[in-house]
């Protein structure tokens, strides 16, 4: 039985893909109906973010990370420095 069932699905695909006449989805529809006399700007394939600010240099961010290394072993040599043998 899913066998026919399989068929007949297939069968209303292949006949709703080869209707001549396709219904735009509501969607469509919505949006047609508010651009007809509201149409939208124009936008950049890729827009900036607004939102975003301007990223640092990888140079800052190599020496920060740089600069938290060194800071933790001169601190780690200095707690075992002042350590009690």
């Amino acid at each position: 039985m899913s066998e026919q069932d399989g068929t007949e699905r297939e069968f209303d695909l292949r006949w709703a893909d080869d209707a001549e006449h396709k219904e735009p989805s509501a969607r469509a529809r919505m949006l047609a109906a508010r651009w007809k006399n509201n149409p939208p700007a124009p936008v950049p394939f890729r827009a900036a973010p607004e939102h975003l600010t301007r990223r640092r240099s990888s140079w800052v961010s190599t020496v920060v990370v740089l600069g938290c290394v060194v800071a933790l072993i001169v601190l780690l040599g200095y707690i075992n420095f002042r350590a009690p043998y």
